[in-house]
């Protein structure tokens, strides 16, 4: 058995830092290798970190980090755009909660930590190509190309670098793109909104015209995001070109007939704090995970929208799944082990988070449709043993993984 000694990690966003600690502590050396030529800590809203992503962070030991940047979110509740309460999801009793954070802060966090463990990081590398070295039928390892015109060489490459993935295209050029979900996603912090905390709880709402989440913590801070149906996508430049005062008058105009705080809360943003995410995008399956020595882990590999509330710690599992796997087996065999510990579940998350955006994005008829319909589908949903299968999941890293 050829024991994998060395990787090139391609992407620094969340699941490369993760991906390169997991190897480290698998006894492979990793390098990682960023596109952009500077760090990436302003770029991104807020998402959730749930109880299966922390406990893939604890496994190498990554989640003291998180948790540091985190604020406590243990529950969802969900309203109706008149205010009516529909239901209320928690973890199953005696889980810890969810933890809020912002993206910077969480690739801020991550990316340290990485660099503290000593975990080489170049920037400035955009892939362009990758191929196999040794006999096609048999690679020995790999070497990738990069714009400035350099190359690199380690025994595998792993794909981090995204939704819109170059790994992904070089293991198969007809690999799929990118499907709109019919939202765009913005986000921000208020402060003097007047309204009481939360506790650690995130109230949603299914508004008239689009989505809105909000959660005030008892220092008086409001972290807020919304769901703007849109009938074409925009990239995150796109989105961005339009100023936040438009984008937040378009926002105030959507929630007007609401009757939950939204107008309160979206009135008392800090300009400066906005985010217009652009459209939001999910790939509901990947055929091809890996080719020879190249494989895919993270939004690469499963990009969900960011309605799952798992996104970024599916990455983790994935990161350390695959190290773990790498660790125990030659990497064709580690490559196939992987898949099939993780492709059910994730492709799972993917299509419940679809389910959810068709509910956002409902149009006069569906949603008055919807609107009949969710307080008894919420009723179901809610109960906490409908989400252990999502929280619950965990990774024994000490076990050994066989062909």
């Amino acid at each position: 058995m050829t024991k994998v000694k060395t990787a090139l990690v391609v992407g620094g966003g969340i699941a490369g830092p993760v991906a390169a600690m997991a190897l480290q502590q698998a006894g492979i050396e990793a390098r990682l290798y960023e596109a952009y030529g500077s760090t990436a800590e302003n770029v991104g809203g807020g998402l959730s970190i749930a109880p299966n992503g922390l406990a893939a962070l604890k496994v190498i030991g990554a989640d003291e980090v998180v948790r540091a940047i985190g604020l406590p979110m243990s529950s969802i509740v969900i309203h109706s755009w008149t205010g009516k309460r529909l239901a209320e999801f928690g973890g199953p009793s005696g889980m810890e909660p969810q933890r809020f954070v912002m993206r910077p802060d969480l690739y801020r966090a991550l990316y340290g930590e990485a660099a503290r463990r000593g975990i080489a990081v170049e920037h400035g590398k955009r892939l362009v190509s990758a191929e196999h070295l040794g006999s096609p039928t048999a690679p020995s390892g790999v070497r990738a190309h990069f714009a400035d015109g350099t190359a690199a060489e380690a025994d595998v490459l792993i794909g981090a670098d995204g939704i819109r993935s170059t790994v992904r295209t070089v293991i198969d050029p007809s690999a799929p793109q990118p499907r709109y979900t019919g939202l765009l996603g913005f986000g921000g912090w208020s402060t003097g909104t007047g309204l009481p905390s939360t506790g650690d709880a995130m109230y949603m709402m299914f508004g008239k015209r689009a989505f809105f989440g909000y959660q005030v913590f008892d220092d008086g801070r409001c972290g807020w995001f919304a769901n703007l149906p849109h009938p074409q996508p925009m990239s995150w430049s796109q989105a961005n070109r339009t100023s936040p005062q438009d984008w937040m008058r378009q926002l105030v105009e959507a929630f007007a007939d609401d009757r939950m705080p939204v107008l309160d809360i979206l009135r008392a943003s800090d300009e400066s704090e906005f985010v217009a995410i652009g459209g939001m995008e999910d790939i509901p399956r990947v055929p091809h995970w890996h080719r020879g020595r190249m494989v895919l882990v993270g939004d690469a590999a499963h990009a969900t929208s960011p309605s799952s509330g798992q996104g970024a710690s599916m990455a983790a599992e994935s990161a350390v799944q695959l190290a773990r796997c790498l660790r125990d087996l030659p990497a064709e065999q580690a490559f196939m082990a992987y898949e099939r510990l993780r492709r059910e579940r994730v492709e799972r998350i993917i299509a419940a988070a679809a389910r959810t955006n068709s509910d956002k994005a409902a149009g006069p008829v569906a949603r008055v449709l919807r609107d009949a319909l969710l307080p008894t589908a919420m009723k179901l949903l809610a109960k906490p043993e409908k989400m252990a299968w999502q929280f619950d999941h965990r990774i024994d890293w000490a076990a050994r993984v066989t062909a």
